[in-house]
């Protein structure tokens, strides 16, 4: 591995870190790079866990540090997103990369709809939905929405944000902070899984976790810092981005290659 190399994976953690952490769909970065440095999808995938574990222990560490948390409400919404994920994983170390482009689309077009209808509904906690005990539609959608991190982790975070904003009540910051501490939980479990099943560069992984956690810990500092407005305008800057990677305006894969 040359010096450039190791300098861009680098880099392109520090990207995805920041992205993942304030919004989503961060990993098509880094999914990118790990299938030009010549890993099978499967393989890129559950590298790519390596990342994500280590960038949501920064985010959650920083949040942790600035009284994000003040209940155990998170920690129930994690129970099920982590048994989905569990399965969603078991699923995905053999998923094919056009599964993973296709699962991204969907989650585009979603995220999309939902950013642009009554935005005002993303910045402001509902007090009412908060006071109340979960219930159990609530804990089915994170485990919906678990099983799709555990199978393809690619734009999850707004999948999270949605649920947590618009299905439990959080503001976008307050949300912003238990999305990170959901993956957390979870990327310890899916991880495992395509660790026990061999589908892990450790190297690779290692390498682009350094930048994940130097971009995860400066996100979620500007996140309690600049409030919601900010956390929206990144939200629809990586939207945009991975939209246009979809439809093929921008190929991060050919602009990686030729750096590298």
């Amino acid at each position: 591995m040359s010096v450039v190399e190791i300098v861009v994976i680098i880099f392109a953690g520090v990207v995805v870190g920041f992205i993942n952490t304030l919004s989503g769909g961060g990993s098509v970065i880094s999914l990118s790079l790990l299938l030009i440095l010549g890993l099978p999808a499967n393989i890129a995938n559950g590298t790519n866990r390596v990342s994500i574990f280590f960038q949501t222990l920064s985010s959650v560490g920083s949040f942790t540090r600035q009284k994000m948390f003040d209940n155990l409400r998170p920690v129930w919404l994690a129970i099920p997103a982590t048994a989905g994920a569990i399965a969603g994983a078991y699923l995905a170390v053999d998923v094919k990369t056009r599964v993973i482009e296709i699962a991204m689309a969907v989650a585009m077009v979603i995220m999309v709809f939902f950013l642009f209808y009554k935005p005002d509904k993303w910045l402001k906690e509902k007090p009412a939905m908060l006071s109340q005990q979960l219930k159990w539609w609530q804990f089915l959608i994170f485990f919906v929405v678990g099983f799709y991190g555990g199978f393809i982790q690619v734009g999850v975070g707004y999948f999270l944000l949605m649920a947590l904003v618009l299905g439990v009540g959080y503001d976008l910051v307050k949300a912003n902070a238990v999305k990170n501490l959901i993956v957390f939980f979870y990327a310890i479990f899916a991880l495992l899984v395509f660790m026990i099943d061999g589908k892990v560069n450790y190297l690779y992984g290692c390498i682009l976790s350094v930048g994940s956690m130097i971009g995860a810990w400066i996100a979620s500092y500007l996140a309690v810092k600049k409030g919601a407005g900010f956390i929206r305008a990144v939200i629809l800057l990586s939207v945009v981005l991975t939209i246009l990677q979809i439809s093929g305006l921008i190929n991060f894969t050919s602009l990686l290659k030729h750096v590298l």
